[in-house]
């Protein structure tokens, strides 16, 4: 399809792209985006029925364990439809409108997840830290009131990207290079100066996933040193036990991140297809393997489950 000369956004087009030179295999990796997708679903979804169904669970880490599930449902519908339809139907056109709709959502719940990954650090700071203040700190009407700020905090810094955007007429050529909306991706193709996206998208990535992933080391220094101050080597080793699934979250989010914004700024000379699978990771893995790994770490979320559909 041609680029898209001076013509408004709210007729212009998108195309988006699969993994370049493998399109006589569309059908055969569509494969394991639908088992990703099923699996992310049906998973998420578990790990919120026994959360809400169990009242044993209705403890702060358990809380933050659901809202986790929330943001990592939301990334997963908001991403997965556009891949599947192209690896199925070669569906590659997207609307500026729905592009960017696509692109809001997906950032907003991976800042939403940024936070709610930095409130599951917190917490578990708190409950090594002041075990017996543990469940009178973190209260439920405290919690709601710090998932809200979660999500008025995504809120106000993703909606200005799909703002800034519409300003502008594409007029480069309409080919993004992934299979989802994102506002690098997007803003390349515009035929204006994007200083201001370019410096906004960047001053929200260091604001958001860059201050979160700080503070988070800061709380596993502090949790480090106050694990150290305990006597029993078994009290100290059962305390560092509870972090790991967290830990394993947050690596899960932050390292495929931290790759795919270094490929952006600095990796001009690598190849495209690193990029392109980077891009998969980071947005795929972590609403696919957070709930198995904290029913596989959690004994007690485990045998609830095992407990809830193998009576």
């Amino acid at each position: 399809m041609s680029a898209v000369n001076d013509t408004k956004f709210s007729s212009a087009v998108f195309l988006l792209s699969g993994i370049p030179g493998q399109e006589d295999f569309h059908l055969w990796i569509s494969i394991p985006f639908c088992l990703m997708y099923v699996i992310s679903i049906v998973g998420n979804s578990v790990i919120l029925f026994i959360i809400k169904t169990d009242p044993s669970l209705h403890e702060p880490m358990y809380i933050f364990l659901s809202m986790l599930a929330i943001t990592d449902l939301g990334l997963s519908i908001s991403t997965i439809p556009t891949i599947l339809g192209i690896y199925l139907f070669n569906s590659r056109e997207i609307s500026l409108d729905a592009c960017f709709t696509q692109l809001f959502f997906i950032h907003f719940f991976q800042c939403t997840e940024s936070s709610v990954l930095l409130l599951m650090a917190f917490d578990r700071f708190i409950a090594i830290r002041d075990p017996l203040g543990y469940a009178s700190i973190l209260t439920p009407p405290r919690i709601a009131k710090m998932g809200l700020v979660c999500v008025l905090r995504g809120m106000s810094v993703v909606v200005p990207l799909p703002i800034l955007l519409k300003r502008f007429q594409y007029c480069q050529a309409n080919v993004l290079s992934h299979s989802h909306c994102l506002h690098h991706d997007v803003m390349k193709m515009a035929c204006s100066d994007i200083t201001v996206n370019s410096i906004y998208g960047l001053s929200v990535k260091l604001l958001t996933m860059g201050l979160d992933s700080l503070f988070i080391f800061v709380s596993y220094v502090m949790i480090l040193k106050t694990v150290l101050r305990i006597a029993s080597q078994a009290e100290c080793v059962r305390a560092l036990n509870t972090c790991i699934s967290h830990l394993c979250a947050v690596l899960l989010f932050y390292t495929p991140e931290i790759g795919v914004s270094l490929l952006y700024r600095f990796g001009k000379g690598f190849s495209p297809l690193l990029q392109i699978l980077l891009g998969y990771i980071s947005l795929l893995l972590p609403p696919l393997m957070n709930p198995i790994v904290y029913s596989v770490k959690c004994k007690h979320l485990r045998v609830r489950i095992i407990r809830a559909f193998f009576k």
